[in-house]
């Protein structure tokens, strides 16, 4: 039985994450999110998480070498024998050349999400998102609309992450436009199945991803995957 692998796209701040954790323990695929992969790298503080701090820190993309090095490691672990979900990869149309090529070799199937979400919205979301410095737990606004300040895991104070300030927000969605969108039109030349998704539909991110997960599971079936 051959893989399958879910790509999540959509700009920074469209609920990527999210719905990939909903996905995750809906189907049983293996995450992987190359955004947690850089901050951890980060975190060591050896010489490749110093350089990444940099970059992460003025909104700029982390070069193609470096990410496509951890997704080729990551996707050949154990726990991605079934399949996977990349989430945040690929952000260019280079790295979806070379993924591609990846998937391609490893007769891995592969479905596009495609989350569309206001870029006000995103602005206006990423604005009170905050993460716990101890156990990485992402928190987005309160009922009120307010941030979270403390960790209801362990207590912590948690804190907005430099990516996701106003000011590097911006330049994140400027290099989407200008470098990752056109990895969709991509896609759909290389004959991807592709998914269209509201990513701010009524509901909040269980009911969107209800969806998601009930169009994975008919495409799952059509290419004679379990689920």
């Amino acid at each position: 039985m051959s893989q399958v692998c879910l790509v999540l796209f959509g700009a920074p701040g469209s609920g990527k994450g999210t719905q990939a954790k909903l996905l995750n323990k809906a189907l049983s695929l293996a995450h992987i999110s190359t955004g947690d992969m850089l901050r951890e790298s980060v975190q060591r503080g050896d010489e490749l998480g110093q350089k990444v701090k940099a970059i992460l820190a003025s909104g700029a993309l982390v070069s193609d070498e470096i990410v496509n090095a951890l997704v080729a490691e990551r996707i050949g672990r154990p726990d991605c024998a079934q399949g996977f979900i990349l989430d945040g990869y690929p952000r260019t149309v280079n790295q979806a050349k070379i993924v591609s090529q990846m998937l391609n070799e490893r007769g891995v199937r592969v479905l596009v999400v495609h989350l569309k979400v206001d870029y006000n919205v995103i602005v206006d979301r990423l604005a009170v998102r905050r993460q716990c410095p101890v156990c990485k737990t992402v928190y987005g606004a309160t009922e009120a609309g307010l941030p979270v300040m403390k960790c209801s895991a362990d207590g912590a104070d948690v804190a907005i992450r430099d990516d996701d300030r106003p000011e590097v927000v911006r330049q994140r969605l400027q290099n989407y436009d200008n470098q990752t969108a056109p990895v969709l039109a991509f896609c759909v030349e290389a004959g991807y199945a592709c998914l269209d998704v509201d990513g701010d539909a009524p509901g909040g991110p269980e009911k969107i991803s209800e969806g998601v997960v009930a169009s994975v599971r008919k495409f799952l079936s059509s290419s004679g995957q379990g689920a």
